[in-house]
């Protein structure tokens, strides 16, 4: 039985179902003034053992026929100890968490009634007084049911949306394989079908015109030249896409201008969206930093999360009394429409260099 195998329940439930079992423990309250028989001891053994059995079940369980016998079981085990035992009502309470099994949401808020109904009528076979038993099997049930229900909506649905994502994403992946391949197609060949034919007319005129087979030979090499630059140039812009890509550009295009660069950034899953206009900001800033700084020798960055919010700070230590140039200018004005457009927020100051800070909200663009 699946029940007898660890862990007892699905890990999408998390570990609640088993701190939910310590409210069992209204059902032992009756013994704390006097213990009971070894008649009635192996009968709360047996009780417990199979209460166990079909909880622990009932969260496997995906049909709606098995789970409505879970559930009956229970219920049943609370009617047979309703007239010895008060605290009988805490079965009819997990039995309203367990309508929560059913997928449509109609069955499941019918179940959860016809618990509260049979917990109704065996509140009048209970040899205590009816409100004491009733009153906690539908105050505490009811609320339980309900609330028990909406959390399962709530998973169900989040699991269908990670699976469309899933979906999205496998569709995605192969959408951009076919483009490559579109894109490797269109480019290599017609150079490839020129090669061959040079090659073949190359092949012909070795024999009878070596000047004009050499040609064909020169005219090879140069477009496979061109083709192999082609090549690296679509690969290059493939690579492009990432942060981490154009820090490592940073680092170059600094170097190249005898700037060091030192760069503090968090390993962090960012947006797609939110890590291109990161992207697109340190160019930008790089850029500026190496066309308009003003004996600039050293470039900080930084990325990080603070409070929910992706905030990327980029500063040199070069002269700012260009900073109001490059404020009018250079793509400062395109990348701050970028930013509001994700409801992040620049600010652009000058100091001893200038300093650029970036804010995105974490979720923004996902």
């Amino acid at each position: 039985m699946r029940w007898l195998r660890w862990p007892w329940v699905p890990a999408e439930f998390g570990k609640a179902p088993y701190l939910w079992l310590l409210t069992i423990n209204f059902f032992f309250w009756k013994y704390i003034g006097g213990l009971p028989s070894w008649t009635e001891a192996g009968m709360v053994v047996l009780t417990f053992a199979a209460f166990l059995a079909a909880y622990f079940s009932s969260f496997w369980r995906r049909d709606g026929q098995r789970v409505l016998l879970c559930i009956l079981a229970v219920c049943l085990i609370g009617v047979l100890w309703v007239p010895f035992n008060p605290g009988a009502n805490v079965f009819f309470i997990f039995a309203s968490g367990m309508c929560a099994g059913f997928v449509q949401r109609r069955n499941a808020y019918a179940a959860l009634i016809g618990v509260m109904l049979l917990a109704a009528v065996s509140a009048a076979n209970s040899a205590y007084p009816v409100l004491n038993f009733l009153i906690p099997s539908v105050c505490v049930g009811l609320p339980v049911g309900i609330g028990s229900i909406m959390e399962a909506q709530v998973r169900r649905s989040r699991a269908k949306l990670l699976r469309t994502q899933e979906e999205v994403e496998h569709m995605a992946t192969i959408a951009e394989r076919e483009r490559i391949s579109r894109d490797l197609h269109d480019l290599l060949g017609h150079t490839l079908s020129l090669i061959t034919l040079k090659a073949e007319l190359a092949g012909k005129l070795v024999a009878r015109d070596v000047d004009a087979a050499a040609r064909e030979i020169r005219d090879i090499e140069q477009t496979a030249r061109k083709a192999l630059s082609e090549v690296r140039s679509a690969v290059t812009g493939y690579r492009q896409a990432g942060f981490t890509y154009e820090l490592d550009s940073a680092r170059h295009s600094l170097a190249a201008a005898n700037i060091t660069l030192d760069a503090r950034v968090d390993p962090l899953a960012m947006p797609p969206a939110v890590e291109n206009v990161m992207s697109l900001a340190l160019r930008e800033a790089v850029t500026n930093i190496v066309r308009h700084a003003r004996a600039a020798t050293r470039c900080d960055v930084t990325l990080a999360v603070e409070h929910g919010t992706i905030v990327l700070r980029i500063a040199d230590d070069g002269g700012a009394a260009d900073a109001g140039r490059i404020r009018a200018g250079n793509g400062l004005t395109g990348m701050q429409e970028r930013v509001r457009a994700l409801g992040g927020k620049i600010v652009l100051s000058g100091g001893r260099g200038l300093s650029l800070e970036l804010a995105l909200p974490m979720g923004s663009g996902a």
